[in-house]
């Protein structure tokens, strides 16, 4: 499916979410090193993951006002509220101020509001596109957020020192400007409910209703399958921000890139991680709407349970060795492993979520990311107590878990599509 081809809604959102998800990365990467220095690396990791259980919640509340309020308000809503955090973020990195208390909460409000848009954000595509082209569709978004990745810390790495007040206050412009975009240029895709009886919109009412629904996702036995092998998959990808980068800086030393005759480019621990960080922005952003094609040839389960496998081949890879080469080996591997599903995964949570939950759906799923990014940091403390080489096998044993997990998780649900034929046929 070309993109001239696509939803208006979809087009209007590609190049506004494009121009926002640039300038948010131009920041975003030095902000911790900006909380470590004005909080101290314990404070400010605690801090952090304090941040994300409120993203977490907002998430699943943004799931559920999604399908409740529509997809199109919460996303105005949330792009204006990241809008205005930013500003005031900006405000407390001006001339006129230096709060960075005021600044972490502002922080922790772009992720809230973010939490709220995504689900809204996922939903409408599968609300506006068939179901034989989300796979394209979720992998070209996914490739316009790795370009973003790749571009914007480069940007950054430029400006940030010099000119952070006027990055936060172009990131607060901009996504004011898309809620702008949105509410003028979109229109609302929530399908119409199958309840049209008027609900209590008392706070607590919400709330119950809201658990009610996420009790009832949860009990499907196979999207719980989905999450649990979700977040041990990400055990292995959520360690390129973690564990691969204090690996290189450790193991990495002196090492000869290119060598002509007596002339030799030699790298140290931070530039290889950079290296491998770009090769990996740079393989997603080329090949995931390729791959994404190729893949959707294939049985749904072999991917899925192929991807898990890979990861963890690529993960006892980069333990084996720190010879710069086979690095960036592994890192290929790895980054076939990303691929494989890039467009796939939000695809199944779209064909399996009814067209009145889809909102809460892509929000539940999403814990996938946030649980892993919550547990993940784990693996830098298990590095001193058990080494490196058992904290590869173990993070590999958990790729190979989650990779039965899918194998298990398919097997059921093509059961349960059997039984109303074999109802039937009786």
């Amino acid at each position: 499916m070309r993109i001239r081809d696509w939803d208006s809604n979809l087009k209007v959102r590609l190049f506004g979410e494009a121009a926002m998800n640039i300038t948010f990365w131009m920041f975003f990467p030095f902000l911790t090193i900006y909380f470590a220095g004005e909080f101290g690396k314990d404070k400010a990791g605690l801090l952090l993951i304090f941040s994300q259980v409120f993203s977490v919640l907002a998430n699943l509340m943004g799931g559920y006002c999604a399908d409740r309020f529509g997809r199109k308000t919460m996303m105005v809503l949330s792009a204006f509220g990241q809008g205005i955090s930013f500003l005031i973020f900006a405000l407390a990195n001006s001339p006129w101020l230096n709060s960075p208390w005021l600044a972490f909460i502002c922080f922790a409000f772009v992720g809230i509001f973010g939490s709220f848009y995504w689900p809204a954000s996922q939903a409408m595509v599968a609300d506006v596109v068939e179901e034989k082209y989300r796979s394209d569709v979720f992998a070209i978004f996914y490739t316009s957020i790795n370009i973003a990745v790749v571009v914007g810390p480069i940007l950054g790495a430029i400006f940030y020192a010099n000119y952070r007040f006027q990055l936060l206050v172009i990131a607060g412009i901009i996504c004011i400007a898309l809620a702008g975009i949105l509410a003028k240029m979109t229109r609302e895709t929530v399908p119409e409910q199958l309840n049209s009886k008027k609900e209590n919109n008392k706070w607590y009412s919400i709330l119950l209703n809201q658990m009610r629904d996420y009790g009832i996702i949860f009990k499907d036995k196979t999207f719980l399958l989905f999450i649990i092998a979700g977040v041990l998959a990400a055990q292995t990808f959520m360690q390129l921000d973690l564990l691969i980068p204090v690996y290189t800086s450790e193991f990495v030393q002196n090492q000869a890139l290119f060598k002509l005759g007596d002339w030799s480019f030699t790298i140290q621990g931070e530039q290889a991680f950079g290296i491998l960080l770009a090769e990996n922005g740079f393989f997603v952003a080329l090949f995931t709407v390729v791959v994404t094609r190729f893949m959707t040839k294939f049985k749904e389960r072999n991917i899925f349970v192929l991807s898990s496998l890979t990861y963890a081949a690529a993960i006892l890879m980069f333990g084996q060795t720190s010879w710069i080469w086979g690095l960036i080996i592994a890192m290929a591997i790895f980054t076939l492993a990303e691929l494989m599903t890039a467009g796939l995964q939000q695809s199944y949570v779209s064909k399996i979520a009814p067209e009145h939950m889809r909102g809460q759906y892509f929000a539940a799923a999403s814990l996938r990311f946030t649980f892993g990014k919550t547990i993940a940091p784990i693996s830098i403390p298990l590095t001193v107590w058990i080494g490196y080489d058992w904290t590869f096998i173990i993070l590999a044993a958990l790729a190979v878990i989650s990779a039965l997990l899918y194998w298990i998780m398919f097997s059921i649900s093509e059961k349960t599509k059997l039984l109303p034929a074999k109802k039937g046929s009786v």
